[in-house]
């Protein structure tokens, strides 16, 4: 199973056309099974042709942008947790997180997190994060179904809200734990080796990993091994770059058993 997650930086900024050229044919090269994207209007549709499933955040800006995610596979439940802050300013109109079941040969669900974005808004995050989770534990209570989280969570990963995501500390009296795609290295999302983001209104950005492709653990753990985890977008393509973002690109596959099952153990198999 292959999980993309990207913000496309708004149709209205950079050159549009041919960035969607470049979006296109990038996406058709990876060949997901499952997409998350923000800041993206109707277009995706046609962007990416047909065979998609498509479960929108509801709320959209004044020109249509919004958050989408996208299946391979038929949708069944689609449900949504307003998540704009009261009392801010800036509430973006898809800060929200959006739960969806997946009919995949193996059923899971996918939910897409769209917390809020500025600086100096981690409690926001937090709070978000929190609800996000227990939202999430009331749709999918069985541990043994399938959870992937992905999303522009626009939150570093030593931010109390994805240490939370991650089971490194709790907040609010609530512990999980979702396991991150991502080992090894930076892998800086929102960088300023892009030139979009030099020339956007974070000039100042010294670079952050931002976006994530997570599963949920259960008692035992996850229920997918990573085979890939890596940056994509990164470079530009004839000269035009994607995003002001980068993506992230993971592929799962099945464990050689369920997590918690011992039975290979109680038989004396050989586990050499």
């Amino acid at each position: 199973m292959r999980i993309l997650t990207f913000n496309a930086l708004a149709p209205e900024f950079a050159d549009w056309p041919r960035r969607r050229e470049v979006l296109a044919d990038g996406i058709r090269a990876l060949s997901p099974d499952l997409i998350t994207v923000q800041e993206v209007d109707d277009e995706i549709v046609d962007l990416l042709g047909p065979g998609w499933h498509f479960a929108w955040h509801s709320g959209r800006d004044e020109s249509g942008v919004g958050a989408v995610a996208v299946s391979r596979w038929p949708l069944g439940a689609v449900r949504e947790l307003d998540q704009r802050p009261p009392g801010r300013e800036i509430r973006t109109a898809w800060c929200a997180t959006v739960a969806v079941e997946v009919h995949a040969p193996s059923p899971l669900w996918l939910v897409h997190h769209k917390p809020s974005w500025p600086y100096g808004y981690e409690v926001e995050r937090e709070r978000q994060a929190v609800a996000a989770a227990r939202f999430v534990e009331r749709l999918v209570p069985d541990p043994a179904t399938p959870v992937v989280l992905a999303g522009d969570f626009d939150a570093e990963p030593d931010s109390a809200s994805v240490r939370f995501w991650t089971g490194k500390q709790s907040l609010d009296g609530t512990s999980t734990c979702y396991a991150d795609a991502w080992r090894g290295g930076a892998g800086h999302t929102f960088s300023p080796e892009n030139p979009l983001v030099r020339a956007g209104d974070m000039p100042g950005e010294a670079g952050r990993r931002i976006d994530y492709v997570m599963q949920r653990a259960g008692p035992h753990g996850p229920p997918f091994a990573v085979v890939d985890c890596r940056r994509v977008f990164t470079e530009p393509v004839g000269g035009v770059q994607a995003s002001d973002h980068y993506g992230v690109f993971a592929e799962f596959t099945a464990l050689p058993h369920a997590p918690g099952d011992l039975r290979t153990l109680r038989a004396g198999a050989d586990t050499s």
